[in-house]
């Protein structure tokens, strides 16, 4: 038996949704953190490969409204999971607080969100001590931050993309105010 040609011809749909396929794939690679910029103070961030989706955590502000990550679609992130009586955390703080000054608002954020137990009793007195002006108080609603993301050790910050894929994570304390952490945000706000 005999089957036209056109049988065994890829749609022109099929067809050119392969092409469409292969195309996106450099596309999609090109999106993440390239290794490049590991070095310096950044030399302890783990590229998470490939990128993953952040689930979408619920926390408070500073005046008891929920948020969730998701609400900051459209910005990188730099989700640091801290707590005022680690000492590690509370040494990056003033950093974190530089690298947000430094960083446009519109395009970045830093999401310092603290485990401690009532929070606001602790968190404003301690931002207010240490002069933390471009940092937001955020904290754990039901303790349940490092379980959701996946945190077991304090601090550790997550960089998460504008679309909220996590790009990788620092576990420990860090320096974010330096050269080399400026262009891994920049690189996370590229993408």
């Amino acid at each position: 038996m005999a089957y036209p040609v056109r049988d065994f011809l890829p749609s022109r749909r099929v067809f050119l949704g392969g092409v469409l396929a292969a195309v996106a794939l450099p596309a999609a690679a090109e999106a993440e953190i390239p290794k490049s910029l590991i070095t310096g103070s950044m030399h302890r961030f783990k590229l998470t490969r490939p990128p993953k989706p952040v689930p979408d955590l619920e926390f408070l502000d500073v005046n008891n409204q929920p948020l969730r990550l998701s609400d900051f679609t459209g910005q990188a992130r730099l989700i640091n999971i801290w707590a005022t009586w680690c000492a590690p955390c509370v040494k990056e703080m003033p950093s974190l607080d530089r690298l947000q000054e430094a960083m446009p608002r519109d395009r970045f954020i830093v999401l310092p969100i603290s485990v401690d137990g009532p929070s606001k009793a602790k968190v404003e007195p301690f931002y207010k001590e240490r002069n933390l002006l471009d940092l937001h108080i955020y904290y754990d609603k039901g303790k349940k931050a490092m379980a959701v993301l996946g945190v077991q050790l304090l601090p550790t910050s997550i960089l998460v993309d504008p679309a909220g894929r996590e790009l990788g994570r620092v576990e420990g304390d860090a320096d974010w105010d330096t050269l080399e952490a400026f262009a891994l945000m920049r690189a996370a706000m590229a993408n």
